[in-house]
């Protein structure tokens, strides 16, 4: 099958699979005009890619699974570590992101707070004091 159907059958687009060709997930046969030739089973490991892609997997950490899911040797042991690790880094992104959160804030809150303070120092009082309103003018 030619790279657009590739690309639609597998969800993705064929900007993906000529970059996923390039860093050699993907080796496609060549027909003799030249055109990419992908067999119907490539359609799974796209999927294969793009749904790791997805949970956060990284292209160098895939190409290091996808022999193995090739080969149909890639076990649920070594795809459940492989989850596992991702969540534990997904983890320390939150926590580190969440601590981050918390130091703009209080960045945020000490610049209104100095924003505050200049311009109580800035405010100076009118020489002109303020006429009474009066309630018996007509």
């Amino acid at each position: 099958m030619r790279i657009s159907e590739l690309a639609q059958r597998a969800g993705v687009t064929v900007h993906a699979l000529r970059h996923y060709e390039r860093l050699g997930l993907l080796l496609p046969a060549r027909t003799a005009s030249g055109y990419r030739d992908y067999p119907e089973s490539m359609r799974r490991e796209v999927v294969f890619i793009a749904m790791s892609r997805r949970i956060g997997f990284s292209l160098q950490a895939i190409g290091e699974l996808l022999p193995a899911y090739r080969a149909g040797r890639l076990s649920i042991a070594t795809m459940t570590e492989a989850l596992q690790h991702r969540a534990a880094a997904l983890e320390r992104q939150i926590t580190e992101l969440q601590a981050q959160r918390i130091q703009v804030l209080e960045h945020a809150s000490w610049l209104r707070e100095q924003d505050r303070r200049q311009r109580a120092r800035t405010r100076t009082p009118s020489p002109w004091p303020k006429a009474a309103a009066r309630k018996d003018r007509k």
